[in-house]
C-alpha cells in the first residue's frame, strides 16, 4: 500500500536541524525580586554554567541532575565573586528542551541579574530569541504546537477557568483529541488506498456508502470541535462588554463601580467621555472586558460624533451589552436609540440612579422593547451592586456555554485560537469535498486527495505538519525566557 507511517513534516530549518548554539535568558520577569532564575540551553549550557558558577563547600566532579547546589557566580576575569547562588543541571534528553539545560538561581536584583547574563553571553552563550526555548522544546520533540501555546496561556491566563483550560491544554488533553480525528481521517484515507491497490483482488472492500458515513460522522466531530471556539476564546481571553447610554446615564460610574476604582473620569458635563475606555474584571472563574464609552446622543460636536460613531462600531463587535439608562429623567430619543442597539443582543440593562425621585420605570423600557434582563442600580451607594454583578456572570456563563448554568466546565475540550479554528475549517472543507467526490462516483485516487487534505490540515494544529512561517508567529507571541 501507498499509506505511509505518519511523521512530522516540515520546512527544513524546523525539523530539529536548528543552529546548535548555547543560548541564555531570565527565566523569571524583569524587576526587582527575591529570586531570579537565568536559564541555560544547548551543548555548552552546563559546561558554561560551571565556568561562572562555584561550588562553596567542596569540589564537585559531577552534579547530579535536577539537584540544587549552593554556589558563587564569578566573574572568569579575575575571578571576582558576583553573588552567591544555586545550580541545577538537566541532561538531554530529559529537559525542558530536549538539549543540555543549566538554570542559576540568584538573588533577584535587576543589574545583578543582567551582570550574570552578560558573564553567560560572554562565555560563549547567545542572548535568546523571544519563545526560543519552547520552539527548541517543539523542535527536538519534548512538546507540540497545542501544548507550546498552552505555555503562553498559562502565563497571560486572566482567570481561573482560562488557567483550569491551559492546564488541561497542556497535558495534552487538546492535542490528543486532535490526534484521534486525524487518525481517523487516516483510516478513511487507508480504505480508499485498499481500493486502488486490491481493485482486482477477490476480497471485501469498504463501498462508497461506507466512506460517505465514515466522513459524516467524522464531520460531526470535527464540527462539534471548530464550533467550541468561542467558548474557548471567551475563556481565554474574556468576553468583551460595552457600556452603552445616553450622556450622563451614569456609564462611567457604573464602570467604577464593577472595577472598583475611578477608571473613568465622571463629571455633570455631557460628553465628557469621547472615547473608549477599557478594564477587565473576574466574574466568577471569567474576565470580563468592560468598555466605557461615549454617550450616544444628537451630537453637532465634530470631536464628540467621532466619538459616538467609534462607540456604535465598537459596540457590534462585543459580546455583551450593559445598557445604562438614568431613571431620574424621562424617557427620550436617546434612551430609545441605545434600546434599539440592545436588540438581539445578550447582556444587561441597568436603570440607574435609584435614589432620586423616578421618572423612568422597568415598565416604560419594557413597553417600548427593551428585551434585556434589567436591573436597578445606584452607583452612589452600591445598591443594587450584587445583584447586577450575578446578572453579569449568568449573562458571561450563557455566553460561553450557550445554556443558563454558570458552571464553566473546562473539562470539556475547546480550541481558543484562530490558528486552530481556521486548520479545522479547512479539515471541514476537504472532507465535504471528499464526500461529494465519493458519491460522484470519483476514481479513489480524487476522494483520497481531499481527505488527505483534511489530515494535514488536522496535523498543523499539533505541528505534525507545518511552516516555517507558522512557527516563527507563534513563538514569537512567547516573552524572552520562555
Amino acid at each position: 500500500m501507498r499509506f505511509q507511517k505518519e511523521t512530522k513534516v516540515l520546512s527544513s530549518s524546523t525539523t530539529g536541524f536548528y543552529s546548535p548554539d548555547t543560548i541564555v535568558a531570565p527565566a523569571t520577569p524583569p524587576g526587582t525580586g527575591a529570586v531570579a532564575i537565568v536559564r541555560l540551553s544547548g551543548p555548552r549550557a552546563i559546561a558554561i554554567a560551571r565556568t561562572l558558577w562555584h561550588p562553596l563547600a567542596r569540589a564537585l566532579a559531577d552534579l547530579a541532575p535536577r539537584q540544587l547546589y549552593l554556589g558563587e557566580i564569578r566573574d572568569p576575569c579575575g575571578n571576582t565573586p558576583i553573588d552567591r547562588a544555586m545550580l541545577a543541571v538537566f541532561p538531554a534528553p530529559r529537559s525542558l528542551t530536549g538539549e543540555d539545560v543549566a538554570e542559576l538561581q540568584c538573588h533577584g536584583g535587576i543589574y545583578l541579574v543582567r551582570r550574570v547574563v552578560a558573564l553567560a553571553t560572554a562565555a560563549g552563550a547567545r542572548l535568546a530569541e523571544p519563545g526560543e526555548f519552547s520552539h527548541r522544546a517543539f523542535l527536538n520533540g519534548r512538546i507540540d504546537l497545542t501544548e507550546a501555546e498552552a505555555i503562553a496561556d498559562l502565563v497571560a491566563a486572566r482567570g481561573e477557568a482560562g488557567l483550569r483550560m491551559a492546564l488541561a491544554q497542556l497535558s495534552g488533553a487538546l492535542a490528543a483529541r486532535v490526534t484521534n480525528l486525524r487518525r481517523q481521517v487516516i483510516a478513511i484515507r487507508a480504505h480508499l488506498e485498499a481500493e486502488i491497490d486490491f481493485a482486482d483482488e477477490d476480497i471485501r472492500l469498504p463501498s462508497r456508502d461506507d466512506i460517505v458515513r465514515d466522513i459524516d460522522s467524522l464531520t460531526a466531530d470535527l464540527t462539534a470541535l471548530h464550533d467550541s471556539f468561542t467558548r474557548g476564546r471567551i475563556i481565554r481571553e474574556g468576553a468583551r462588554a460595552a457600556i452603552i447610554g445616553k450622556p450622563n446615564a451614569g456609564k462611567s460610574s457604573v464602570l467604577n463601580l464593577l472595577l472598583g476604582a475611578d477608571r473613568a473620569i465622571v463629571t455633570p458635563i455631557p460628553g465628557t467621555t469621547r472615547d473608549v475606555i477599557e478594564d477587565s474584571i473576574a466574574l466568577g472563574s471569567l474576565p470580563l472586558v468592560l468598555a466605557d464609552t461615549a454617550g450616544l446622543r444628537e451630537s453637532t460636536d465634530p470631536v464628540e460624533r467621532l466619538g459616538i460613531e467609534r462607540t456604535r462600531r465598537h459596540t457590534r463587535d462585543t459580546d455583551l451589552i450593559i445598557a445604562v439608562f438614568d431613571s431620574s429623567r424621562p424617557l427620550d430619543s436617546d434612551d430609545a436609540s441605545v434600546i434599539e442597539m440592545c436588540a438581539g443582543r445578550s447582556g444587561v440593562a441597568v436603570l440607574n440612579k435609584r435614589d432620586l425621585p423616578p421618572r423612568l420605570s422597568a415598565d416604560m423600557l419594557l413597553v417600548r422593547g427593551l428585551e434585556l434582563p434589567l436591573v436597578e442600580l445606584s452607583t452612589l451607594t452600591s445598591a443594587g451592586l450584587p445583584e447586577l454583578r450575578d446578572r453579569l456572570e449568568r449573562a458571561l456563563a450563557e455566553l460561553a456555554e450557550g445554556e443558563t448554568s454558570a458552571a464553566i466546565d473546562t473539562e470539556k475540550i475547546a480550541i481558543s485560537r484562530e490558528r486552530h479554528r481556521d486548520a479545522l475549517a479547512r479539515a471541514l472543507d476537504s472532507l465535504a469535498a471528499a464526500r461529494h467526490s465519493a458519491l460522484s462516483a470519483m476514481p479513489p485516487e480524487i476522494v483520497a486527495v481531499d481527505v488527505m487534505a483534511a489530515a494535514d490540515a488536522l496535523g498543523s494544529i499539533t505541528g505534525i505538519v507545518g511552516t516555517e512561517d507558522v512557527l516563527d508567529a507563534l513563538f514569537r507571541e512567547f516573552c524572552i525566557g520562555k
